[in-house]
């Protein structure tokens, strides 16, 4: 979505709330100021900032804490947002992308995500359901991997036999595209 958008000259910052602890999520997408907490001796950008004039891709977007998601929100509606221990406001202008390995709509029924920020996130949804339900996808995936693999070992591997594409079919793939790529790693 980036690469062939009007934003495609502006950066591109992908952040996994998953992957950091809740408490920290928030000084990362927002910044802080100076003195906002012990050891911060200077003022920060947060992503939002740093992805002026692109995209901002938040993954795992339900994993952030519901104050975050507050602030979210606000970026969402008015392109502004504070700074960690900030008093004034600032304004950004980037594309923002979020995913979800869970439905939101189940995470809003048990009260685990907010309802005015999932109205917010679907703008434009891109529902993408399982490898396993998209077995037309194999071919083209396992070639991209292919030759993604061929650059970066130096191989020159042509393809697959009929049959090792036949099993992969027939196979469930809990660990969805992430896992059919190691799988042609290690083929």
């Amino acid at each position: 979505i980036h690469h062939v958008s009007a934003r495609r000259d502006g950066p591109f910052v992908a952040f996994n709330s998953a992957c950091i602890p809740k408490d920290v999520a928030e000084n990362e997408l927002f910044g802080h100021e100076k003195g906002a907490f012990t050891g911060a001796d200077q003022p920060a950008t947060g992503l939002f900032e740093q992805a002026a004039g692109g995209t901002i891709f938040v993954d795992e977007v339900s994993a952030l804490a519901p104050a975050v998601q507050a602030k979210l929100l606000r970026v969402l509606g008015e392109r502004r947002l504070r700074r960690v221990g900030g008093r004034a406001d600032i304004t950004v202008d980037c594309r923002v992308i979020a995913a979800a390995n869970c439905d939101l709509r189940e995470a809003v029924a048990k009260g685990e995500f907010r309802r005015d920020l999932l109205y917010r996130l679907e703008v434009f949804p891109v529902d993408l359901p399982p490898l396993r339900e998209r077995p037309e996808d194999f071919p083209l995936l396992m070639d991209h991997f292919r030759r993604e693999f061929n650059r970066e070992y130096g191989r020159n591997v042509a393809g697959f036999p009929p049959r090792v594409l036949d099993r992969l079919l027939r196979y469930e793939w809990p660990g969805n595209v992430r896992e059919l790529r190691n799988v042609v790693e290690r083929l």
